[in-house]
């Protein structure tokens, strides 16, 4: 997958602070209901993939209703990287939609690569937690970009489901 697109970093944490206000939910929910105990049963952990012909991470300004670059970048050069990548339809100048492909895949910014030691330093989300936490938030975008019915979804749970994580 020499062209594959990555999930941008950048796209997964407009979707942090609604990720971290469920978890708190979730985890309070989890104490307070008996039936959430898990016997000794553990959960196989998810492994993150990206899934060719998607590109859901390459729509870069993705309206008011999510997190600013000001509010992810300390550095003011990644700012301005950042919003010189976005073209006019909002998508990344590099992302070809013909192919659903980024034409500068290996030369890509740190903030295009999903990885963990980008994901700990831009997000404070750390290694143990990093495939989960790129499941979900690929998942959020591609709901947010093409739809929760759509076949980049579909694609998505296939490429993960083979981890125990859909």
């Amino acid at each position: 997958m020499a062209n594959a697109i990555s999930l941008s970093p950048w796209s997964t944490v407009c979707l942090v602070a609604r990720r971290t206000q469920k978890t708190a939910r979730t985890k309070a929910e989890a104490k307070q209901s008996p039936s959430s105990v898990g016997f000794g049963r553990r959960r196989n952990e998810p492994l993150w993939r990206c899934v060719e012909g998607c590109g859901a991470c390459c729509k870069l300004d993705k309206g008011p209703s999510f997190i600013t670059p000001e509010e992810v970048f300390s550095d003011p050069r990644d700012i301005e990287l950042y919003r010189s990548l976005i073209g006019p339809d909002g998508w990344c100048i590099h992302f070809d939609k013909g192919t659903r492909t980024c034409s500068i895949y290996n030369d890509r910014p740190y903030f295009c690569r999903v990885e963990p030691d980008v994901f700990e330093s831009l997000f404070g989300i750390n290694k143990k937690k990093f495939n989960k936490e790129a499941c979900s938030f690929c998942r959020d975008t591609i709901k947010a970009i093409y739809g929760s019915h759509s076949k980049e979804l579909d694609n998505f749970k296939r490429s993960t489901s083979s981890s125990g994580f859909t």
